[in-house]
């Protein structure tokens, strides 16, 4: 078994709406090892994007802990939880998030700009794999004048860029049709193969949880049912 990357421990999550409590998670556990490529499924509501976001270190925890990378996330105050999300956390969204007025480009190099990169190492790094995606021709392009898939060939390269220890995928296919989709998890499993990129979605799409190699189900908070993976 190859190393743990995230350690999710009696994890809890209750938010307050009112005088009454919801619990989004109820004391959940799991690990996810460096090179896998693995999926937090369920219905809406069962939890998935609640716990990718404590993973994220977007949200905190109201009990257990989270560690990534070797880093308890759950104490980081919110300035050093961006910065560990800066430099250790790729992150694609479902409604792809790129700046508006910047082009393809320069939403793939952004995580590259805010970690101080050169524009020449910029250029380097982001330039092969806007081509390896297929946007050679639209590097230049705005997000309003690309597809929805090709935004999301861009949040992908923004999201690996900079080598992060895990990249986390929030119904990164919600927006699709199911012919793209299937490009686009192609293009992240041969990633995930070739260089090693830690993939975890949250999904209840069939097709991501037939591609992944592990999927970790979770039904109002907890954990149901776990593939995990006996070789990774």
């Amino acid at each position: 078994m190859s190393d743990t990357i995230i350690e999710v421990r009696d994890v809890a999550r209750v938010y307050h709406q009112g005088e009454v409590d919801v619990p989004a998670l109820r004391g959940v556990s799991v690990d996810i090892h460096s090179g896998e490529f693995s999926a937090l499924a369920g219905p809406s509501g069962s939890g998935k994007t609640t716990l990718l976001n404590m993973i994220g270190a977007l949200d905190t925890p109201t009990g257990g802990s989270v560690a990534v990378a070797g880093t308890d996330v759950t104490g980081l105050g919110r300035s050093a939880a961006a910065e560990f999300r800066l430099n250790h956390i790729g992150f694609i969204f479902q409604a792809y998030n790129l700046i508006p007025v910047l082009t393809a480009f320069e939403n793939a190099e952004f995580i590259l700009f805010l970690q101080g990169k050169s524009s020449s190492e910029r250029k380097e790094i982001v330039t092969p794999l806007l081509e390896r995606v297929g946007l050679t021709n639209e590097m230049h392009r705005r997000p309003s004048q690309l597809s929805g898939g090709q935004q999301q060939r861009v949040a992908i390269v923004r999201a690996i860029a900079s080598k992060p220890a895990v990249v986390l995928a929030d119904e990164p296919t919600a927006n699709l049709d199911s012919e793209t989709s299937a490009a686009l998890l192609d293009l992240m499993a041969e990633l995930n193969e070739e260089h090693g990129v830690t993939f975890l979605f949250s999904t209840h799409d069939p097709l991501v949880m037939e591609r992944a190699h592990r999927v970790v189900r979770l039904d109002s908070g907890q954990i149901i049912d776990d593939g995990e993976l006996a070789e990774v």
